[in-house]
């Protein structure tokens, strides 16, 4: 509905756009990370872009999302969703997303005979298929327990042992950042370059293109120990440098970060509330009037006419998502193609979904709203927060005794659990520390739990 315009529409984009913005030319790179030179763009079915969604789709980390919690407990009777059915939907409206957004593009510049604006389809699905593959065991609240021990509990003993630069990450531990040293870090006995990615998709990953010691924002993209592959990538693909005003350099975000961003955004709002009407959390007049919010008056009488045979419930509420979503991916499209010149230039500030217009705004306002007041204080979900602090807590602390200890004969039980690509028994702590946030935050919320109940011995192995 509004692309026509949009492809014709070249105002907006020359008044924003300076010689000095990224260009789209170098922010397309297949050189792949742990390689010594870029790979060349092979003219087959198969992409270096669609290459990267393989290597993740078929890797064991990917697969251990199925058992990490969203945000309701995993399925016991009803399924909802995990990080696996997450990621993947993310990534199934990235896909939309870069595609529409291609196809713009590429008629809007046709002197950009050189650029392959169809790949912008392969790296945003790829880079939502990455973006919480980094995520700790029970959802966010696992990101909080980690950030509480190092902060409030026994890891405090920690911080004179290791560089400030560690600390500040302990501290602020977030899963965006996990995720891009888990794609990046070379695990002992790996191969370099971790799972061995374009630029361009590990670029597309980072939405906060900054270390933790950036007190002005919550989140940040990478640790300390990742920041030197992050500006090789940055400098490799040409993205914009800033200053952040207080000693230390700062980048733009890739723009394709952006899509990565709106597909999460559009999919963690709607896809909430449909779980919670499975879980009789909200009735079905309260989710259809939320659903049906980003529509026009006319629109919503449109779609509560379809399907007049239809009388399951359940189904249309499926239906009113999906109208909800394709309205939320045109509109963001619309918003990056608007604001392309900005976001070159690395000026652009907010979300692609700050810049919907009316009604869709105040729908998704609605639902954000509605989903911190009715769905995540809930007490199915307040429930995971306990046992999550609790058992990250325990096994935090005594990970990190054992590590400060491994002489104790009760250390050395600990460290045989861990696999040995976490290398606990590096010389150096800092080191050791970070295996240590490795092992734990890799961790299914059933294999955490399993372990928590063997450490306490309240599960012993059949005899």
């Amino acid at each position: 509905m509004f692309f026509n315009d949009l492809i014709l529409n070249r105002t907006a984009f020359d008044k924003h756009f300076s010689h000095d913005a990224m260009n789209w030319s170098q922010l397309l790179s297949s050189h792949r990370l742990g390689k010594s030179s870029p790979s060349p763009l092979i003219k087959e079915q198969r992409t270096e872009f669609q290459r990267d969604f393989d290597r993740l789709i078929f890797s064991s980390a990917f697969r251990r999302m199925q058992n990490k919690t969203q945000v309701f407990p995993l399925p016991g009777s009803i399924f909802v969703h995990n990080r696996l059915t997450h990621s993947l939907e993310v990534s199934s409206v990235g896909r939309s997303l870069g595609a529409d957004v291609g196809r713009i593009l590429q008629e809007r510049h046709p002197e950009l005979q050189d650029v392959d604006f169809q790949s912008f389809s392969a790296i945003v699905s790829a880079a939502c298929l990455a973006h919480d593959m980094g995520n700790p065991p029970f959802g966010h609240s696992g990101e909080e327990a980690i950030r509480s021990f190092f902060r409030e509990g026994k890891g405090k003993e920690l911080q004179p042992l290791v560089p400030w630069t560690l600390w500040s990450d302990l501290i602020n531990f977030d899963g965006n950042a996990n995720t891009f040293r888990l794609l990046t870090h070379q695990f002992q006995g790996r191969r370099s370059g971790g799972f061995g990615l374009t630029y361009s998709t590990l670029a597309s990953v980072v939405k906060y293109p900054f270390p933790s010691y950036f007190v002005e924002k919550p989140k940040f993209g990478f640790f300390s120990t990742e920041e030197s592959i992050y500006m090789d990538i940055a400098h490799e693909l040409g993205i914009t440098q800033t200053s952040a005003g207080n000693g230390h350099e700062r980048w733009a975000r890739h723009p394709l970060v952006y899509l990565v961003e709106a597909a999460d955004d559009i999919c963690y709002e709607i896809m909430d509330i449909e779980d919670a009407y499975k879980l009789r959390l909200l009735t079905y007049e309260e989710a259809s009037k939320l659903l049906l919010s980003f529509h026009s008056e006319e629109r919503q009488a449109e779609l509560l006419a379809i399907y007049p045979d239809v009388i399951d419930e359940g189904e249309r509420i499926v239906y009113y998502r999906s109208s909800a979503i394709n309205i939320l991916e045109q509109a963001c499209v619309q918003a990056f193609v608007e604001h392309e010149g900005e976001i070159l230039e690395g000026t652009f500030e907010g979300s692609l979904i700050h810049c919907i217009p009316e009604p869709m705004k105040t729908g998704y306002l609605q639902c954000a709203e509605f989903s911190k007041r009715r769905i995540y204080k809930c007490k199915e979900v307040i429930d995971i927060d306990l046992s999550g602090f609790q058992i990250i807590y325990t096994l935090l602390e005594l990970m990190t005794d054992a590590i400060c200890h491994p002489e104790k004969s009760y250390s050395q039980l600990l460290l045989r659990q861990v696999s040995r690509q976490y290398d606990v028994q590096a010389p150096n702590l800092p080191d050791r520390v970070m295996a240590v946030i490795d092992y734990i935050s890799g961790m299914t919320d059933v294999y955490a739990l399993d372990l928590y109940r063997k450490i306490n011995g309240h599960k012993l192995p059949m005899v």
